[in-house]
C-alpha cells in the first residue's frame, strides 16, 4: 500500500508560484471561462500548492453545469520544464492523495527536480466533484456481506442482482447527477483543460494501470498535444470487459504460482510440498472458509470473497509475498486478522471502519458507463471454462453477476484500439508478469499505437516504473527530461 510521508521538520511556508497565463489556442467561446479560468493556488504542505478547476458537468454541453477538480502541484525543485500529470490508475484511485502522500513511489528523483508534478482527483473521485453512494456501514455490508444462498446458485445471482441494484440506485440518489458523466471520455477532456490552465501547450503524462486507458483516450482526442506520454502497466482498449475479467483471472493464477514456487522453496511457507500441492491446499482453504466463515476480531466474518481480495491485494507486489503467507498462516490456525488487513487495504477500508475515500463507488461508475455490458450466454460460458482451465484457484469464486448490469445508466463508451496518428512517440511499459494489467495488453496497446514503443520489465508484480529496474528508469526518465525515444521492444531484465 502507499504510505503517507512523514516530515521530522516543516519549513516555513513559502507563497506559491506564479502561473502561467492559461493556453486558450483554438478554444472555442463556450469553453473559454473553463479555459481561460486563472488558478488560485494555496499553500498546503513543503513545495505543495493545491486548487480547485471548474470544469464542464457536460462536455457536449457546457452550459450544463460545472464540476471541481481537485489538484496539488508539488513545484519542481529546479528550474521546472513544465509540468508533469500523474494519475495512479483505478479507476477510482486518488491522483491528489498519489502525489501528495506518495511522491517519491510516484515518480523519481530527477523527475522531481525537473518538473511541476501535477496529480488530480478525476472526476467522480475524491475530493473533486464525486459519486457517493453508501455510508461505511452500508458499504462494508455491500464488499464483506456474505450471500445467504448457496453460491453459483439462481438464488445466488438474483440475491447478488438486487444487491448490485441497490446500490446503482443509492450512488444516483446521492451523486447530484454526475453518474452519466463519470466516463473516461470526459476525463480526458478535464485533463486537456488541466494542461491548459497550468499554461502548458503540451501534455507531459506519466499514467498507470487505468491511467494508461485515460492517456490512451486523451492521445486519441488530442493527438497534436500528446506528445510526452508514458503508460505504465497498460490496459487495451480494444478489450471487452467479460474478456478484461477473463484475462486478470489468469494473470492473478501466474501471479499465484509464482508466490507458490517461492513460497515452498523456503522455510516460512504455510504450505507443504510442490506448487500443485501448496495450490490444493490454498484451494481447500478457501472452499472450506466459504462454508463456514472465519470470524476477525472486530466481529466481522470472512467469507471466501474477501479471502481471495486479500490474497490478490497481495499479488500486486512481490513485496507483500512475505506478509500474504503470514496471513494465510493465521487464516489455516482461524484467525483471518492478517487478510482482512490485506483486503481493508484493497477496499480503502481504515481501522476506525470508516473508508478513506470512495474508490469503490467510482470504480464501479466509471467501468459501468465505459465497458458496454455483454449478455451473450455463449460468451460466458466460455469465459467460464476458460478460467476454470488456466485459473482453478479463482474460478469458484470469479464469476459473479455483473453490477453494471443493474447500472442506472447504459454505457456510452465502446471497447476498440486506439491508433493516436499524428501523436508523438507513447512510451508503454509492460511487466512480464503483471497480474492486473497482463503484459499481452502492453503489447497490443503498443501495436495500436501508430507512434507506440514498448518497454519491457522482466519481472513480477503491477507496473514497472520506479520499482527498482534503472533499465525502465532510465529510458522513461530520458524520454520526459531529454525527448530521448528508447529502441521500440527495450528489454529490461
Amino acid at each position: 500500500m502507499l504510505s503517507g510521508c512523514l516530515y521530522s521538520m516543516i519549513p516555513e511556508e513559502s507563497a506559491p508560484a506564479a502561473s502561467k497565463a492559461p493556453d486558450t489556442s483554438g478554444v472555442s467561446e463556450d469553453l473559454l471561462p473553463f479555459y481561460g479560468q486563472e488558478i488560485d493556488w494555496s499553500d498546503c504542505g513543503p513545495s505543495f500548492d493545491c486548487a480547485d478547476i471548474t470544469a464542464p458537468l457536460d462536455w457536449e454541453n457546457p452550459g450544463a453545469g460545472e464540476i471541481e477538480l481537485a489538484v496539488v502541484r508539488h513545484r519542481a525543485g529546479g528550474t521546472a520544464k513544465g509540468s508533469l500529470l500523474l494519475n495512479p490508475g483505478g479507476p477510482g484511485a486518488s491522483g491528489k492523495g498519489f502525489v501528495r502522500d506518495s511522491l517519491d513511489y510516484a515518480v523519481g528523483p530527477d523527475l522531481i527536480e525537473s518538473f511541476d508534478v501535477i496529480g488530480f482527483d478525476p472526476r467522480g473521485v475524491g475530493e473533486s466533484t464525486a459519486v457517493t453512494c453508501y455510508d461505511a456501514e452500508q458499504m462494508d455490508q455491500y464488499l464483506y456481506g456474505i450471500p445467504k444462498s448457496p453460491r453459483n446458485t439462481p438464488a445466488w445471482e438474483a440475491e447478488l442482482d438486487v444487491r448490485n441494484k441497490k446500490f446503482g440506485a443509492a450512488c444516483d440518489e446521492n451523486s447530484g447527477g454526475i453518474l452519466p458523466f463519470v466516463t473516461t471520455v470526459n476525463s480526458a477532456r478535464d485533463m486537456d483543460l488541466l494542461r491548459a490552465v497550468l499554461g502548458d501547450t503540451e501534455l507531459n503524462y506519466l499514467g498507470y494501470s487505468y491511467g494508461t486507458f485515460l492517456g490512451a483516450t486523451y492521445a486519441k482526442l488530442y493527438p497534436e498535444r500528446a506528445t510526452h506520454l508514458v503508460l505504465d502497466g497498460a490496459i487495451d482498449p480494444s478489450v471487452p470487459g467479460l474478456e478484461v475479467g477473463t484475462t486478470q483471472a489468469l494473470g492473478f493464477e501466474s501471479a499465484l504460482t509464482a508466490y507458490l514456487e517461492d513460497c515452498v522453496s523456503g522455510s516460512e511457507c504455510p504450505f507443504n510440498g510442490t506448487v500443485d500441492e501448496a495450490r490444493a491446499d490454498l484451494s481447500a482453504l478457501l472452499a472450506a472458509v466459504d462454508r463456514n466463515p472465519l470470524k476477525g476480531g472486530d466481529g466481522r466474518l470472512m467469507g471466501a470473497d474477501t479471502m481471495l481480495t486479500g490474497i490478490i491485494q497481495a499479488l500486486y507486489s512481490q513485496d507483500y509475498w512475505e506478509f500474504l503467507s503470514q496471513a494465510l498462516s493465521g487464516a489455516l490456525q482461524g484467525d483471518p486478522t492478517q487478510l482482512f488487513f490485506l483486503a481493508d487495504a484493497y477496499n480503502g477500508r481504515l481501522e476506525d471502519g470508516t473508508y478513506e475515500d470512495n474508490q469503490t463507488e467510482a470504480f464501479n461508475a466509471y467501468n459501468c458507463m465505459d465497458y458496454p455490458v455483454e449478455t451473450d450466454p455463449a460468451a460466458e460460458a466460455a469465459a467460464r471454462l476458460k478460467i476454470e482451465k488456466g485459473a482453478p484457484t479463482f474460478a469458484p469464486y470469479w464469476n459473479a453477476p455483473d453490477p453494471c448490469l443493474q447500472w442506472p445508466y447504459p454505457a456510452t463508451g465502446a471497447r476498440e484500439k486506439i491508433a493516436a496518428p499524428g501523436s508523438g512517440p507513447i512510451l508503454v511499459v509492460g511487466t512480464t508478469n503483471d497480474p492486473a494489467t497482463p503484459y499481452e495488453w502492453s503489447v497490443s496497446l503498443a501495436d495500436q499505437l501508430e507512434h507506440g514503443v514498448l518497454i519491457t520489465r522482466v519481472g513480477e508484480g503491477h507496473t514497472g516504473y520506479n520499482k527498482g529496474n534503472s533499465c525502465v528508469d532510465d529510458a522513461v526518465e530520458s524520454f520526459l527530461l531529454d525527448d530521448t525515444v528508447p529502441e521500440d521492444g527495450l528489454r529490461c531484465g
